[in-house]
Parts: structure tokens; C-alpha cells; sequence
């Protein structure tokens, strides 16, 4: 039936998109479409448990309208495709593919010049795996969410691609795995908003204007991950807003803005951890807000950065849990060999200050006119600097 239906098809004329739609509805249940290599129109929708496999010579052609395949079962699976032409409608959120079932498969797809990548709509179980996905060819802010994750839990998104596109969305949508993607010359990598208890791991984040985003998204795990060269003025590489029993770990931040830009916990027993880290090369390491601290920050390397602390009071980084961390700018010795600086490692504010509270004058950290008004500080300060941190137990390696 499938070859008799191909040789009908490919008998149209040369102007003529074969409808890929009929093939999907030809197969049963569980079947395999293959249908022949080309070029198939748009939008094509699968209702039934199908496996539809390009083998890598498949494209559909959305033709600039709506969104190109969209999947609306339980247990299909869509490889080996290049979809592209989709919309142009935010409203409408038109993509590359929509999900609106459970434990489907996508893997090994193209997906460009989509206005969204994939997009999962009260979704579950579902596993995204080694697909490359681009938006369209518009500035940052009106691209589409390279993947978009809405009342979505428990699905896998794994090995995947992204460039140029506006960020990764989940929205309400917890308990997902985020491993081992990239996204790059992008808008936000990871951006969290009312989603807990999801895994952010082994991701590379790279030439984005910002890391990971979470807002109002509690007991989330960063762990592992590689962001760098993250150099908006605006941006961070991680950004925590109103979330708590945040664990972020074993993370390596280098060449960024800002490393770290965190406010207090909501409430003091669900604090936010920050363990192993890396952070080298960026202009500031952390910054925090609020005057309540409270946070675990310990066993991280602070090495080459402009500024390793940077606070709107001295109470925000003062009152968290420093301890076990190692500093590049430490001053002390290690007398009894245990790996362990003799006295603590404090920071106070100096003329550092002054761009905080002034951020015109931020153009000139790292001058020799302010090192010469830092140093006149400690020579001689006329009051007492304010302290902003101690680690009493500073790593000497």
C-alpha cells in the first residue's frame, strides 16, 4: 500500500508537495512510516502510535504557517527529519514540533528557521534526544523558546542543540531532566519559572546573554554544568530570584559578567547551596541582594576574577555559611601543612564600593586610579571597613 501510494504521489506534478499526511494515516498502529526521500508539505499531524523515520532524508516544509508537525499520542516516535518553516505567530507559539501526548520519542531531528523548537504542552514521560534545533533569523528577543515546556513533568531532555535561538522555557512544569544540551549565541540558556525539582546537568552554556534563570522554582539541582563567555551587562550566569532549596554544584563559571546573582532565601531553613564550583575570569563572581543571607557556600574556587564579592549591604554575603573555599587572593599561610589557611579569609568593602553605589564609576574597576584609592584605603583607611565576609577555614589548594 505505502509503495503504491508513494508511486501515485511522486507522479504529481514537479510544483507539487507529496502530502506526507497521507502516508501517516495509511500506517496501523505501532507501524513504520518510511516514506520516500524529499520534500513533504506541512503541517502534519500524527494521532496514532507511529514511529516516523526520515532516516535523514525527510524534510517538511512548513510553508511560513502554523506549527509543522504536531504530535497528539501516546507512544510515536518522529527521527530523522528536518522540519523548518513554521509561523511567524507568538500568540500561537508555532513551531517546529508540538507535543501534546505522553511517552513519545523525538530524536535526531533538524528543526530551522521555526520560530519555536519544540514545544510540550501538558506533556509527560517524553524523551527529546540528540536533535538540533535554530529559530528564525531575528534579533534575540522576538525569536521563540528553542524548547518550551508548559504544565510538562518527567520528561527527558538530553544531547541536544540549540544556537540562536531565545532560551529554554519550563513554565509550571516539574521533575524534568535537562542533561548534557548546549545552547549557544542564544538569549537565556535555562530559564525556570514556578518549576521545582527538575535537574539541570553536564549543559554547556556558551555566548548567551544569561545562564540559568530561576524564579519561584524551589528544590531545583545545577550540577555539573559548563557556562562561559556569558558577558551581557544585564546578565548572569546563574540568576536565583524568590527559589529555594536550590542545590547548584560542581558548576564551572568562566568569563562572565556576573557568576552568581542571588537574592535571600524566602525562608531561612531553605537556603540555597553553592558547593565545588569554579568560578575564574569573570568580572564578578557573586553578587548579592537583600540583608538576610543565609546561604551554604562552600568548597568553591574563586580564582582571576575582577571582583570576587560584590553586595548591596554587607549583611547579604556577611551572614551566609562561607567555609572550606579557595580564594586566589588569600593572604595567609598554611603552617601546618593540613591544606588549610592559619587565619580566616575575610573581605571587606574598600574602594570597591564606590561603583556599587555609584555604577557610572564602573567603567573604571580595575584602573590603576582606583587600585591607588584601594590601597590608600588599607594603608591607612580613616573608619573601620565595613566586613563583608570571613571563611574561617580558607583552602590553600
Amino acid at each position: 500500500m505505502i509503495a503504491l501510494l508513494g508511486s501515485l504521489l511522486w507522479a504529481l506534478p514537479a510544483s507539487a508537495i507529496s502530502p506526507l499526511q497521507i502516508f501517516i494515516d495509511a500506517t496501523p498502529s505501532g507501524g513504520t512510516v518510511h516514506p520516500p526521500p524529499g520534500t513533504y508539505a506541512g503541517p502534519i499531524v500524527i494521532r496514532k502510535p507511529v514511529t516516523l523515520d526520515g532516516e535523514g532524508q525527510i524534510t517538511i516544509d512548513g510553508g511560513g504557517r502554523g506549527t509543522v508537525l504536531t504530535i497528539e499520542t501516546n507512544g510515536a516516535t518522529v527521527r530523522g527529519l528536518r522540519l523548518t518553516g513554521s509561523g511567524e505567530s507568538h500568540d500561537k507559539v508555532d513551531a517546529g514540533i508540538l507535543v501534546k501526548g505522553h511517552d513519545n520519542i523525538i530524536e535526531e531531528n533538524q528543526i530551522d528557521d521555526c520560530l519555536f523548537g519544540i514545544h510540550l504542552q501538558q506533556a509527560r514521560l517524553n524523551t527529546i534526544l540528540r536533535n538540533r534545533i535554530s529559530s528564525k533569523p531575528f534579533t534575540t528577543n522576538l525569536r521563540g523558546d528553542g524548547l518550551r515546556l508548559w504544565y510538562s513533568s518527567d520528561n527527558l531532555f538530553a544531547e541536544n542543540v540549540l544556537h540562536e535561538v531565545r532560551d529554554i522555557f519550563l513554565i509550571n512544569s516539574p521533575r524534568n531532566q535537562l542533561i548534557d544540551n548546549s545552547v549557544s549565541r542564544s538569549g537565556v540558556g535555562v530559564e525556570l519559572i514556578y518549576s521545582p525539582e527538575n535537574l539541570v546537568q553536564g549543559n554547556t552554556i556558551d555566548g548567551n546573554n544569561s545562564g540559568f534563570m530561576l524564579v519561584y522554582s524551589d528544590y531545583n539541582t545545577l550540577r555539573g554544568n559548563h557556562l562561559k563567555h556569558l558577558r551581557s551587562p544585564s546578565g548572569s550566569a546563574f540568576s536565583i530570584k524568590e527559589s529555594s532549596g536550590v542545590l547548584i554544584e560542581g558548576n564551572e563559571i568562566l568569563h562572565c559578567g556576573t557568576g552568581i546573582l542571588a537574592n535571600s532565601p524566602i525562608h531561612p531553613e531553605n537556603t540555597i547551596e553553592l558547593l565545588g564550583n569554579r568560578f575564574a575570569y569573570n568580572d564578578i563572581a557573586m553578587y548579592f541582594y537583600g540583608e538576610k543571607g543565609g546561604h551554604t557556600i562552600r568548597g568553591n574556587r574563586f580564582e582571576q576574577n575582577l571582583q570576587d564579592i560584590a553586595v548591596t549591604a554587607a549583611s547579604s554575603a556577611r551572614d551566609n555559611d562561607w567555609r572550606g573555599n579557595y580564594w586566589d587572593l588569600y593572604e595567609g599561610f598554611d603552617g601546618d601543612g593540613d591544606g588549610v589557611g592559619d587565619l580566616p579569609h575575610e573581605v571587606h568593602l574598600y574602594s570597591d564600593r564606590i561603583w556599587m553605589d555609584r555604577p557610572m564609576t564602573r567603567f573604571f574597576r580595575g584602573t590603576p586610579l582606583l587600585e591607588l584609592i584601594d590601597f590608600i584605603e588599607r594603608l591607612a583607611p580613616f573608619t573601620e571597613p565595613p566586613l563583608v565576609l570571613r571563611d574561617p577555614l580558607p583552602a590553600m589548594r
